[in-house]
């Protein structure tokens, strides 16, 4: 019964926190959202304001993770996963602000990151301070730890069970599994969604329309697009590494020149396509319901999938679950168009390709396939579903593996170890 109170402690905490980072970076959207439509409509100053703003959110991100906090950077999934393998630490005193507030900044900003990744390294944050505050024995760190990623991630997307299997598969080997810990941590999910539901609403976080059942003729169409998606996730996870490597051999002082060039670049993206940058929840709103020409849709995904790469490269807190999405929506759009212009007998809905797009990339840049099923249900209720979902998760797992594509938490996670002093991987250092 421990367990099953501090879980619900955990999801009480991690909800409450999330609800508020969510409602806070959907305030920040809008104010961003204003001041590029001003933009050349109030003289001078309708100009400069955007690209201050982006500017100032990138620096401020820099500065946050450089000198307080450099686990902060980035999505953070790697270093949760250090942490339960128990070879990197977990400072929660210095993360936890620096997560919160630098990704506010940087995901104000207009970066294309996602606010998923930082609440998950938030939630892990929250089960550990949740075992310091109670003076809990190191037993307790493995479980609450584990209790708070899945709990964020279920408030991230309005998706408890998706956090419950991303626990499960994504973090296979670094959680320590038994009949009790996996009950807690669906209580945590359970307890977070509840929080959510209650302060932001219970509907879907993508609306679209509901689909039917797939014909059997048809489903040869999501085999050849888990193939389409298992190229794309091999050739995501080599640029984003490579783009890391890159901005790791600069300076700081040459860092910061980047941040504001990066502002600049974003502010003025922002003005002239608005639709581009963010997260991505806009991109996928727009290309499910904007009815865009294969042109423009193949203009969004080039110009996203660059743009990505390179906002994750700066090292400013961010994660990548949200912008792959995206990606996976907009290139399943222009799947589906081509398909239907081919077969139109067999395709009536490209938007069909879409909802397989967003669990086809999951499945080939993290390897977590069945992750990419749940949370592509969830995100958009189409549970009829299910039978294409896991043919192109299949295909797309299976053929980017032979590619040797390794999955991106678990590279990042080499990647890090690799990069830090021997000192630094000690995960019973002092939290401060």
């Amino acid at each position: 019964m421990q367990a099953v109170f501090f879980a619900m402690i955990v999801g009480l905490v991690a909800g409450l926190a999330g609800s508020l980072f969510r409602m806070i970076i959907q305030q920040m959207d809008l104010i961003r959202a204003q001041l590029f439509t001003s933009a050349g409509t109030d003289g001078f100053m309708g100009w400069i304001l955007p690209v201050l703003f982006s500017v100032t959110g990138v620096i401020v991100a820099i500065l946050m993770v450089h000198y307080f906090a450099p686990e902060a950077a980035g999505s953070g999934v790697q270093e949760i996963e250090g942490a339960l393998d128990e070879v990197r630490p977990l400072r929660w005193k210095r993360v936890l602000p620096v997560k919160f507030i630098g990704s506010l900044f940087s995901l104000g900003s207009g970066l294309l990151l996602g606010r998923e990744g930082p609440t998950i390294q938030i939630g892990a944050c929250i089960g550990k301070m949740i075992r310091d505050i109670f003076h809990l024995n190191e037993d307790h760190s493995n479980p609450l730890i584990s209790k708070g990623a899945a709990a964020v991630l279920t408030y991230a997307f309005n998706a408890p069970f998706s956090g419950i299997i991303f626990v499960r598969e994504e973090m296979y080997g670094h959680f320590k599994f038994n009949f009790f810990s996996a009950a807690a941590i669906m209580v945590a999910s359970a307890t977070a969604d509840i929080v959510v539901r209650l302060i932001t609403g219970v509907d879907p976080v993508i609306r679209m329309m509901v689909f039917g059942q797939q014909a059997i003729n048809n489903l040869w169409l999501f085999v050849l697009l888990g193939l389409v998606f298992s190229l794309l996730g091999f050739a995501f996870n080599k640029l984003l590494i490579l783009a890391l490597n890159l901005f790791d051999r600069v300076t700081f002082a040459q860092r910061i020149l980047i941040g504001v060039g990066a502002g600049i670049l974003i502010a003025l993206v922002g003005i002239y396509l608005p639709g581009i940058i963010g997260g991505g929840y806009r991109t996928i709103y727009d290309a499910l319901n904007a009815s865009f020409t294969l042109k423009v849709l193949l203009l969004i995904f080039v110009a996203r999938f660059f743009l990505t790469i390179f906002s994750y490269g700066t090292g400013v807190p961010g994660g990548i679950f949200a912008p792959m999405l995206a990606l996976g929506v907009v290139l399943g759009m222009m799947y589906g168009g081509v398909m239907q212009y081919f077969f139109p007998d067999l395709v009536a809905n490209p938007e069909v390709f879409a909802v397989a797009g967003m669990a086809g990339i999951f499945a080939s840049t993290v390897r977590a396939p069945l992750t990419g099923i749940a949370l592509a249900i969830e995100m958009t209720s189409n549970y009829e579903l299910i039978l294409p979902l896991l043919i192109t998760t299949a295909v797309a797992s299976v053929i980017t593996a032979q590619l040797g594509n390794q999955p991106i938490y678990t590279t990042l996670l080499k990647r890090t170890l690799t990069h830090i002093k021997p000192l630094e991987t000690k995960a019973k250092s002092p939290d401060l």
